[in-house]
């Protein structure tokens, strides 16, 4: 299958904000090259009718940070016609109604908030495994978990084995280290062991992008899909360097309609024409 490339909306105070280093104390209001402005329904917007694209990850800070998800902004990427894969910092069960109200389509599970191995077996049970990715975070290459949680095991690699022996079948790789730095993922050694696991699981891999050529080589080491948030926006990667990279996809993509519903309205979500 062809890699998937999915554009990054980093979210905090209602604004976009341009994610560097995992130091969100001092992450500053995004400045794109696809939207004037830091509002993410126009970002949103923008990364749909300009390159293509039909889902968006967003990392809803301040729910990471324990406020309320933005709900309205869920609803909002819906009325797009956009799936959505959040992180809105998912703790245990308790975390899950109000994703699964507004409808969101995949549900992140971040090693940085879940409050152990036991609420992560819970959380896969209730929603369903594919519904669900686990996000294995990190921090200069050691696991980020929180604060007052303890997982039998340390290494990234064994986190992923339990992970997988609790019912996970779909795992995100972040170095929050690496975001934003246009350095690498840091994190492909990880890739390559957990691409070992079988063909049920998919990897998706992100921070750091900065060029289509580390596309190609992580599409390689076995990732499904690839997180891309500055390189986007500040235009290292565009429509034509993503049709070298995954052509198949992106015209898939191109063919939803851009018949968007105006800024501030509802409408029904643009039609799939695949022939």
């Amino acid at each position: 299958m062809p890699l998937r490339v999915i554009p990054v909306l980093d979210l905090k105070e209602g604004r976009a904000v341009h994610a560097v280093g995992g130091d969100r104390a001092h992450y500053r209001p995004l400045a794109s090259v696809l939207h004037p402005a830091a509002d993410p329904i126009g970002l949103a917007r923008a990364l749909h009718a300009q390159l293509g694209f039909c889902e968006v990850y967003l990392a809803d800070l301040d729910a990471i940070a324990g406020a309320g998800p933005n709900l309205p902004l869920y609803h909002g990427l819906a009325e797009m016609g956009l799936s959505a894969w959040v992180d809105a910092g998912v703790r245990d069960v308790s975390s899950l109604p109000p994703l699964l109200d507004a409808g969101v389509p995949t549900i992140l599970v971040g090693l940085e908030t879940v409050h152990g191995p036991e609420a992560l077996r819970a959380i896969v049970e209730t929603v369903g495994p594919q519904r669900i990715v686990f996000s294995l975070d990190l921090r200069e290459g050691r696991p980020l978990t929180a604060d007052h949680v303890e997982w039998s095991v340390n290494a990234p690699e064994a986190i992923a084995e339990e992970a997988i022996a609790l019912g996970v079948r779909r795992f995100l790789l972040l170095d929050l280290a690496r975001v934003g730095l246009g350095r690498g993922i840091g994190t492909e050694p990880l890739l390559r062991h957990l691409a070992l696991a079988g063909p049920d699981v998919e990897i998706t891999v992100g921070g750091g992008i900065s060029c289509v050529d580390e596309l190609r080589s992580l599409a390689e080491a076995g990732a499904a899909a690839v997180l891309v948030g500055s390189a986007l926006h500040d235009g290292r990667i565009g429509s034509r360097e993503l049709a070298q990279i995954c052509p198949e996809t992106l015209r898939t993509q191109i063919r939803v309609s851009s018949q968007l519903p105006p800024p501030g309205t509802a409408g029904d979500p643009p039609a799939i024409q695949l022939n």
